[in-house]
């Protein structure tokens, strides 16, 4: 179908008024819209940084480009003037505040919905998911992220549900719609070993005829020609940051630029094209922890999926990539001292993440015990008063809620005594109403304003990929 024709038809008449009118092209417009105008996407890839605040995106290219010499590979795409940038506003149907489920479900629906569901109507209405039209139009279809599978992010592209917490049910609706790649973790919600219902859900896969694989490894052996189910781990991954400084876990985890490219050859030759989601779910759990280390590491995780698929579609020519967040979180920055450069260069030190160094904690810890492994972590000396303050939660916990909750551990003490040591502050231990960065590259990026809403971005993939919005 001819672009130019494409909203004649009305098979968009949902899309916001942001994309309603073609661009027209000007003597300022980016030398890859003249490239990409009315060229179809056959491919698209929209990688997700989950709870990414602008001070994220900022922090890991000033971590990068003080670590390396060289920034991100996200913001380099600015630098280089290779794509169409925007701000997203990702407000839910009865909030300003989105959570992921609502988030992915505007992109996945076209539609707000409320807080909690996925692509589930104000009114009960049941939108068909984005990742389903496409499969209906031929295309292959798959998700990779380091969190259960079966998390809001990529539950949002795929399925419906009323709660974004039924994640058994979640895993049972994904062998039914039979995605061609679904790779992250979560194998408690597909094992009969951990299921409430004692159902096998990773044999029904593999009665279907899908790759059932649980370690780097097996994923790397698997072939292109079957379907993968990847679950490397029984709830999320472990941080970036726990990963790389973990012989046993850097063998068995891949990273997600390793899932991004897996994915990307397991598709890429269908004749009808693809598309993927991959998201840097952990993020957000290290932004709600206020944990830079998880928070820093997992971005630059993120940042080498950008890389794989910036450089699948420079060679390809037929691919749209899309860079995005779904929102803020905790609102991290660099916090302005004499010692603000060489404090923030600590970060480089860490070899673990708030999560590692407060797990490894319990009422019998000793204060020196306390010290030593933050010193080994963080390379920092913490005063035996910041031992004791850390030490009372773990005194103090309620045996029912679970011991290791991570509500109860000291996350937020512990990053305010680091901060003294890495300049690193933040403004909550929560999701905030943010516009978002949107980044696009590729046929279907001259579409983009400057602002758009979040239910825009639906439609946006659908006309850069030329399929219409009638199922």
């Amino acid at each position: 179908m001819n672009r130019r024709n494409f909203f004649k038809n009305g098979s968009l008449f949902a899309l916001g008024s942001s994309l309603l009118n073609p661009f027209d092209l000007s003597a300022t417009t980016l030398d890859h819209d003249l490239i990409n105008k009315n060229k179809k996407a056959k491919n698209i890839i929209i990688l997700v940084s989950d709870g990414m605040s602008t001070g994220t995106l900022n922090m890991a290219d000033l971590y990068l480009s003080r670590k390396t010499g060289k920034g991100s590979n996200w913001l380099q795409l600015y630098k280089n003037n290779k794509v169409n940038r925007a701000l997203m506003d990702m407000a839910s149907a009865n909030s300003i505040v989105t959570d992921s489920a609502a988030a992915s479900s505007s992109w996945g629906s076209g539609f707000r919905i409320k807080n909690g569901g996925l692509n589930i109507g104000t009114k009960g209405e049941e939108y068909l998911p984005i990742w389903q039209k496409f499969k209906k139009a031929g295309k292959m279809a798959g998700c990779v992220t380091t969190v259960p599978i079966t998390h809001a992010t990529p539950a949002g592209f795929c399925v419906n549900s009323k709660s974004r917490n039924d994640q058994e049910g979640i895993a049972e609706k994904y062998l039914t719609q039979k995605f061609d790649v679904m790779m992250g973790a979560g194998e408690k919600y597909f094992s009969a070993d951990y299921r409430k219902d004692k159902i096998d859900i990773l044999q029904k896969f593999k009665t279907e005829g899908y790759q059932v694989v649980k370690s780097r490894d097996e994923m790397l052996r698997a072939t292109n020609e079957k379907p993968i189910l990847g679950v490397f781990h029984t709830d999320a991954l472990p941080y970036s940051a726990d990963r790389n400084n973990s012989k046993e876990l850097t063998k068995k985890i891949p990273t997600l630029g390793e899932m991004t490219q897996k994915a990307i050859d397991c598709m890429k030759n269908n004749e009808e094209g693809f598309v993927l989601q991959v998201e840097a779910g952990k993020v957000d759990w290290a932004a709600h922890g206020n944990d830079i280390a998880g928070l820093l590491y997992d971005q630059v995780a993120h940042d080498e999926a950008v890389k794989v698929a910036i450089d699948f579609a420079e060679k390809d020519e037929n691919t749209l990539v899309i860079i995005t967040t779904d929102h803020g979180n905790a609102n991290p920055g660099v916090i302005y001292g004499k010692q603000a450069n060489q404090q923030f260069d600590s970060i480089q030190q860490y070899k673990h993440t708030n999560d590692w160094i407060l797990n490894g904690f319990g009422k019998e810890t000793s204060i020196s015990q306390i010290k030593q492994r933050i010193e080994y972590a963080n390379n920092i000396t913490v005063t035996t008063n910041e031992a004791n303050t850390l030490l009372k939660y773990y005194t103090n916990l309620n045996a029912e809620d679970g011991l290791y909750n991570p509500k109860n551990l000291p996350f937020y003490e512990l990053a305010k005594i680091q901060k003294q040591h890495n300049s690193v502050g933040w403004i909550s231990m929560n999701h905030s109403a943010d516009y978002v960065e949107l980044a696009m590259f590729g046929p279907g990026s001259d579409l983009l304003k400057p602002m758009i809403k979040n239910t825009d971005l639906h439609y946006l993939m659908l006309e850069a990929a030329e399929v219409e919005n009638n199922y």
